[in-house]
């Protein structure tokens, strides 16, 4: 079979193969891991905060080393993967965050070394836990910053264009399973054996994964257990391209020649203004139902369990949302971005979480999991914009490029809120510190969305890399 010649999708048979699902299979339950890695700190962050007496500000600094590393790793984490593949980078990846899930057990007495090497050498000593849980974070995001890049990488390699948005937003909806179990595990796991057990059994659940992925993922074109129509399938939309000659590696294209696009910097741009809100959701929920309604351990069970429930039906309805434009003669960009536009206005919604949170807990809980779900419907279009626009050695790139800068979003939205919060507490005005972060959260996906189309305002795929 020639590849490189364009394949008329209706010559392929209707039964083509379902093994590209199975690998989808494997990227959510490496996302669902992802998530419950890095959710075990939030949900444990009322009680650690009461045990070691951090501050919101405190708080929010542990969380914000999290997200300064995992914003540089995503960087060099793209690269990482366009260079060594899919298969060895995911195998790394989900190692090392699993590693650092597992330390956080350990981060008091970590805490203590770090705090005798600063001492001995003369330097500021930070608080032993969270000198401690800074490093495990740190680790914890050197690693999940593989994640998605590997992950869209993926999915461009095993589905064509018009399923990559579904495929997106079923292996992405592991995040929302995530968030969903660890509400019900890690407070039941602390209560049975203590806190340091709920980081070691739930960082244990990544090897776990790693034998798995090794025994089923290669590459579509080395897949046994691939069909030959499957593969044809696969590449049915794939765009021309030169085949390299024997012995010649393929050209390298650097950081600085994808900065020179619009359709990079529209990602960047997009992925900076909307992955803070969800940081923010990730982190604070705990905090804030803590803070708003006393509320702690199992009793946060339930309204976190229904909130990414939510989340889960944007994701995997927002995968999908754009092929009702497709059906109607839309490009995939084209549509994706008409999907994007609509699912932007949802989180306004979340402006009335405050004003009305009097009524019960349940109405901020459902409001910001409207506004939840919206932001999982936009980030598997997002992502998925990429790879309707770069060429597959790229992509991972691209993807770290706008992991950067999600990530530096991510932190901006952490410490605004740590210094937000801890100001309006003083004053006992928790409530008006609240509707301020709910207020950046509703408008950043318009404002998104309106920058992004500026930037590029029609469909244009880059074909001189």
């Amino acid at each position: 079979m020639n590849l490189n010649e364009p394949i008329n999708p209706q010559r392929i048979g209707q039964a083509v193969g379902k093994y590209r699902w199975t690998i989808c299979a494997l990227l959510f339950f490496a996302t669902t891991v992802n998530y419950l890695d890095r959710q075990v700190l939030s949900l444990l962050a009322p009680d650690l905060s009461t045990q070691f007496g951090w501050s919101n500000s405190d708080y929010a600094n542990i969380a914000s080393v999290f997200q300064f590393v995992y914003a540089i790793s995503m960087l060099f984490a793209g690269r990482f993967v366009d260079k060594i593949g899919t298969k060895k980078a995911y195998i790394i990846a989900i190692s090392i965050w699993s590693t650092g899930a597992m330390m956080h057990a350990f981060s008091v007495p970590m805490g203590e070394g770090i705090a005798a090497v600063c001492g001995a050498f003369g330097l500021a000593v930070i608080p032993v836990s969270i000198a401690g849980f800074m490093l495990s974070r740190a680790v914890l995001a050197i690693g999940e910053a593989g994640n998605f890049p590997i992950a869209i990488k993926a999915t461009a390699e095993y589905f064509p264009k018009k399923e990559r948005s579904f495929a997106t937003g079923i292996f992405n909806s592991g995040a929302n399973v995530g968030a969903i179990l660890a509400p019900i595990c890690v407070p039941l796991i602390a209560g049975l054996w203590g806190w340091e057990a709920a980081f070691i059994v739930i960082g244990m659940l990544g090897f776990v994964w790693v034998t798995v992925w090794i025994a089923l993922y290669e590459k579509p074109e080395q897949q046994k257990r691939l069909s030959a129509q499957e593969l044809a399938y696969i590449r049915s939309d794939a765009q021309v391209v030169a085949t390299p000659e024997p012995g010649v590696a393929e050209k390298k294209v650097s950081w600085f020649k994808l900065l020179t696009y619009r359709q990079t910097w529209a990602f960047a741009f997009g992925k900076f203004m909307t992955d803070g809100v969800w940081w923010f959701f990730l982190f604070w929920l705990p905090t804030y139902l803590s803070a708003q309604y006393g509320m702690k351990g199992q009793a946060i069970v339930w309204p976190l369990a229904v909130l990414y429930s939510m989340t889960m039906v944007g994701s995997i309805g927002g995968g999908w949302f754009p092929s009702y434009f497709m059906a109607r003669g839309d490009a995939p960009y084209d549509g994706r971005m008409k999907a994007m536009l609509v699912i932007a206005f949802f989180p306004l919604l979340v402006l009335l979480a405050q004003p009305f949170g009097y009524i019960s807990f349940w109405v901020p809980v459902l409001l910001i999991g409207v506004g939840a779900s919206a932001h999982q419907a936009w980030s598997c279009n997002i992502f998925t914009t990429v790879s309707d626009m770069f060429p597959q050695k790229s992509i991972a790139s691209v993807v770290g490029i706008g992991g950067l800068a999600g990530g530096m979003g991510g932190v901006v939205m952490t410490k605004v809120g740590g210094w937000v919060f801890d100001y309006y507490k003083s004053i006992n005005d928790i409530h008006t510190g609240y509707m301020i972060m709910f207020g950046i959260c509703a408008v950043a996906y318009l404002v998104a969305w309106s920058v992004m189309k500026l930037l590029v305002p029609r469909h244009k795929e880059i074909t001189d890399l």
